[in-house]
């Protein structure tokens, strides 16, 4: 399975975008959203962006990967205190 993750463009140079997400900045190529300013939202997938997104769309499905991460977690919690 395939994931893109949403990140926001912070800075541009040439065809590269630096995203941040939560606190960490990772390069990625723009060359599949030519039309992507600073400020924009992206899901990036391999060090591409795929595709510009808006704000709240990004902020839902970052919200829904915590929610899963803590699901994840309580679910080995529980299978550690059951072992």
């Amino acid at each position: 399975m395939c994931l893109a993750v949403p990140a926001q463009l912070i800075s541009i140079n040439d065809a590269i975008g630096t995203v941040e997400l939560t606190g960490a900045t990772r390069d990625c190529s723009l060359l599949l959203v030519p039309d992507a300013k600073v400020g924009d939202w992206l899901l990036v997938h391999a060090g591409f962006a795929v595709q510009i997104v808006d704000e709240e769309e990004a902020k839902a499905t970052l919200d829904a990967f915590r929610e899963l991460e803590e699901l994840e977690e309580a679910y080995f919690a529980g299978k550690t205190e059951n072992s």
